[in-house]
């Protein structure tokens, strides 16, 4: 299962010669665009045939939501039967969904029907970025490459939620409405199909049986739930300021600045993503996540205040360079924390949160924006931050690696294994030592 990577540092050339890893990387790459297409292209879409943001909004949250608490099912359902028993089928619904989702809006259809077919079009949406994070976590297992896979799979995730979006939007303005989700449909379609092919990389089948350890669902282990709750926070950041920028923007006439606001605070993150996997780290994963969101809560602490452009420009930037760290050492701890037989299922639970994260903070954002000015949805991020930091300061003990004799069975020792900081520490520092 791991593939022997015994260079003693990391990096970027190492990781891309890991042995069959652009077998699954490009048609990865390709099936996960669709995931940053689809909530704007609902948007432009219902839009469009409504005359209406409030219902493209509604639509959207809908599929959004739904996207965000099916998708662990969805990991669960591969840990235990394999990515391409649930992206087969999935790629289909998802896919049907969206062929009705525009059949409908085309017709003028009701925004109940809308909304009926929103849930399952989200809830289907194939979650290839966590299956991958998978497939890496099975090939190197233990190595000190898995810090370099997490940021290079965070650069990519930046650089599809900088891409999707931009292509969907010259579709559906410069096509037809529906242009952006037909798109989207038609690369899940062939993205998704040709990932599913790729059987050799994807992670062993783990069923629960012929095993003397009981199968552990990822919630159950500790460090998973703290680590939601950090992910939800940083989707309160990319929700806050998505809508918060679009308000000040249009507040002070100068909307098409908006774009380059956001461009800059998504080069932060994905500049910040490749230095991360570029470093041999010499600090354990906890403490890193601990420093790095810590920086993130502080970044977002002068948004609201501020209304000079070009100011904002380099205070997001900051705030994008620190949610890089935060978000791939999260994503690293899931392999100190998490059996084998379900980290696909934890890395959906925190691809989920952000999402989730995300719409709910897009919401309260708007909202403030409405009732006190377009700066006091900047609050959104500080809050959300401030209260994941927190919550992780006070459980940071549940983010200890998991000591090499306990058995994947249980979920009660998963997360509490060594309570003392110190070996905690070395624990750490073993574990990602380059």
């Amino acid at each position: 299962m791991a593939s022997a990577v015994k260079d003693s540092r990391p990096g970027y050339g190492q990781l891309l010669r890991t042995p069959g890893a652009w077998t699954f990387l490009l048609p990865g790459f390709l099936a996960r665009q669709p995931f940053a297409m689809l909530t704007i292209g609902i948007v432009l879409l219902v839009q469009s045939t409504t005359g209406s943001y409030g219902s493209a909004g509604t639509v959207s949250a809908a599929t959004g939501v739904a996207m965000a608490l099916f998708a662990p099912q969805s990991g669960k359902l591969a840990d235990r039967f394999g990515q391409r028993a649930v992206l087969i089928p999935g790629v289909l619904v998802h896919v049907a969904g969206v062929s009705t989702l525009i059949a409908l809006a085309l017709a003028h259809a009701p925004l109940w029907a809308l909304i009926a077919v929103a849930v399952p079009t989200g809830a289907s949406t194939p979650q290839v970025g966590p299956m991958v994070r998978a497939r890496w976590a099975a090939k190197l297992g233990g190595s000190p490459l898995m810090p370099t896979a997490a940021a290079f799979e965070s650069v990519t995730d930046e650089f599809t939620f900088v891409v999707g979006p931009v292509l969907a939007t010259a579709l559906c303005t410069g096509v037809h409405p529906a242009a952006g989700l037909v798109a989207e449909a038609a690369l899940t379609l062939a993205g998704g199909l040709l990932f599913a092919s790729q059987r050799r990389t994807q992670p062993p089948v783990h069923h629960g049986r012929g095993d003397d350890r009981p199968r552990v669902s990822a919630l159950s282990v500790p460090g998973v739930r703290v680590l939601i709750v950090a992910f939800l926070g940083i989707g309160s950041v990319f929700g806050g300021m998505q809508v918060s920028l679009t308000a000040l923007t249009e507040h002070i006439g100068q909307p098409g600045i908006n774009g380059v606001l956001y461009g800059i605070f998504a080069c932060g993150n994905m500049l910040a993503g490749v230095a991360c996997g570029a470093i041999a780290w010499k600090v354990g994963p906890r403490r890193r996540l601990l420093v790095a969101y810590g920086l993130l809560a502080l970044a977002t602490t002068p948004l609201w205040t501020i209304t000079a452009v070009p100011l904002l420009g380099a205070v997001g930037l900051v705030v994008g360079l620190c949610i890089a760290p935060a978000l791939i050492t999260g994503y690293t701890l899931v392999e100190s924390l998490v059996p084998a037989g379900a980290r696909t299922e934890a890395f959906t639970w925190l691809t989920g949160a952000v999402a989730l994260g995300q719409a709910a903070a897009a919401t309260s954002a708007g909202q403030l924006a409405d009732r006190f000015g377009p700066s006091s949805g900047f609050l959104v991020p500080l809050a959300g931050t401030a209260l994941a930091l927190v919550v992780l300061l006070s459980l940071r003990a549940h983010l200890a690696p998991r000591s090499s004799k306990v058995v994947a069975g249980s979920a009660a020792t998963a997360g509490t294994d060594a309570p003392a900081d110190t070996a905690d520490d070395e624990r750490e520092r073993e574990l990602s030592r380059a």
